[in-house]
């Protein structure tokens, strides 16, 4: 067949409907999941149409899912980060040792973010420099990461000063500060991933990473510099943990990193790259807030609520890989 045939039969081809066009998308899933949550929570309970009570509880998860959406970046190229939550963790224990030494708290915060880059930056040597599978080095330096901060903190509870306490008291426009952070970082890394080169690039590397290099396209910087931005958005994250809690211990939230994938597969990410929106990933994050939030307020069992959210991500991920798959035939 030759190039001229071909441009006739792609003219001749009929446009796609727009409903198909919605369906494809690697989201859409999650937004009809995120529905049938609302109708069911709400059908549970009567208390839980709340707008506040919805608000106060997402403020919970909110250092989480901020990571979650870099997180949905470093999947989308190709690698994985199951160290997030320990860099959390040591982060925020070092930033809480050195106020506590009498380290002035904008040096001490710069200290937790140092921390986090150099975090990221270990991960990145590891994974991209040494060509390590990102998954294995990832579940190394998890557990050397809470190691450290375990020897840091010790069994105890570290206080952070008053003045840096309350973050998610503070209101803006009637939404606690963490949800708005959440819902400006998602605007601008959607915007990047959705509207620059090196967006494009980045689902170009996760797709085919050789036809990338023959593009001319860095994709070891572009990588690494993934790393290094969860690196440092982690220990932001984990410093906003102890400004909600008060107070930083080694096992700040221990089993977060599950929870930031479940976030990512949720929204419609593939695990193996390419594919893959900070939207859905925003979807996601408001998803478990719904479903965890309502069915505490009808008062179901934890293994319940575990049970459901596993549920829900073998729904989705079985219904997107679906869709994808006919889309591509």
């Amino acid at each position: 067949m030759t190039d001229t045939t071909v441009a006739k039969s792609r003219e001749l081809a009929p446009a796609r409907p727009t409903w198909h066009l919605i369906l494809v998308r690697p989201e859409t899933m999650t937004f009809l999941l995120l529905i049938a949550g609302l109708v069911g929570a709400s059908t549970l309970s009567p208390f839980f149409l709340d707008a506040n009570y919805i608000l106060r509880s997402f403020t919970l998860t909110a250092e989480m899912s901020i990571v979650a959406l870099v997180l949905t970046m470093v999947v989308i190229s190709g690698e994985i980060d199951l160290s997030p939550a320990a860099n959390m963790a040591l982060s925020a224990c070092i930033f809480a040792w050195a106020q506590d030494a009498g380290v002035p708290l904008p040096l001490a915060v710069a200290v937790g973010l140092l921390a986090g880059l150099a975090m990221g930056a270990i991960n990145a040597f590891m994974s991209i420099r040494m060509q390590l599978p990102s998954i294995i080095v990832t579940i190394g330096t998890l557990i050397f990461f809470r190691g450290i901060a375990q020897v840091i903190a010790g069994d105890r509870s570290i206080r952070v000063p008053e003045s840096f306490i309350g973050i998610n008291t503070v209101m803006v426009f009637g939404i606690p500060l963490p949800v708005v952070i959440f819902m400006v970082v998602a605007l601008i890394l959607g915007l990047v991933l959705g509207t620059t080169v090196i967006g494009r690039q980045i689902y170009q590397i996760g797709t085919n990473q050789a036809a990338a290099l023959h593009a001319g396209i860095n994709a070891k910087r572009i990588k690494v510099g993934l790393f290094l931005v969860l690196g440092v958005v982690s220990a932001a994250a984990g410093m906003m943990a102890a400004s909600r809690l008060g107070s930083v211990r080694y096992d700040l939230v221990l089993g977060g990193e599950l929870q930031m994938v479940l976030m990512a597969m949720l929204g419609g990410t593939y695990i193996f790259g390419g594919r893959g929106t900070i939207l859905g990933t925003f979807l996601a994050a408001w998803l478990l807030v719904i479903v965890s939030t309502g069915m505490t307020v009808a008062n179901l069992l934890p293994a319940i609520q575990l049970t459901v959210l596993g549920i829900l991500l073998i729904v989705a991920i079985i219904a997107t890989n679906f869709i994808y798959a006919r889309t591509q035939r």
